[in-house]
């Protein structure tokens, strides 16, 4: 795996997030604290973007070699919230990203999970499955939003190849 292949992931990863999360806060507040349910994740959608940054900030924590508290995020209760601590730390994670070297993808990182087992995996892989971990809950949100008011754009890694290289608008 190619550093800027990575690279390309997550700002693939932080225009997916950032687009849903655009249209979601253009529906306002109440959809997005509406509870749609107890089969999803998280019962709103507030609460199910507050998880994807929660998680992320979890993973980061663990590649960094820092010891994280406990999955942080679903206490965030609304869109502006979640943004107020969002934005800060995505400029953390790209910080992260970009001082990554070749031989890093190979370290192993190990962590505990919540229930206190010890893992040993790579970065690289690690680094893949923090992104696949929020296509998993945009789709959540994304049928929650289809529940309540209408589809919403997509979020596809076609979609935003196309778009952000300007051959379609968004």
């Amino acid at each position: 795996m190619a550093i800027p292949w990575v690279q390309e992931l997550y700002s693939y990863h932080r225009w997916a997030n950032h687009r849903l999360f655009d249209f979601v806060a253009g529906l306002g507040d109440e959809i997005a604290s509406r509870d749609v349910g107890k089969q999803f994740s998280h019962p709103t959608i507030a609460r199910m973007f507050g998880h994807i940054y929660g998680a992320d900030r979890l993973w980061l924590s663990r590649w960094k070699g820092d010891a994280p508290g406990p999955l942080g995020g679903s206490e965030l209760p609304t869109l502006a919230a979640v943004r107020s601590v969002w934005a800060p730390f995505e400029s953390e994670q790209k910080g992260f990203l970009e001082s990554l070297t070749p031989a890093e993808l190979e370290r192993v990182v190990e962590y505990k999970n919540a229930d206190g087992k010890a893992f040993r995996v790579p970065l690289a892989p690690l680094l893949i499955h923090v992104a696949n971990h929020a296509t998993h809950h945009r789709s959540e949100i994304a049928t929650m939003v289809t529940m309540i008011s209408g589809s919403p754009p997509d979020t596809g890694m076609a979609s935003y190849q196309i778009i952000t290289s300007g051959q379609l608008k968004a």
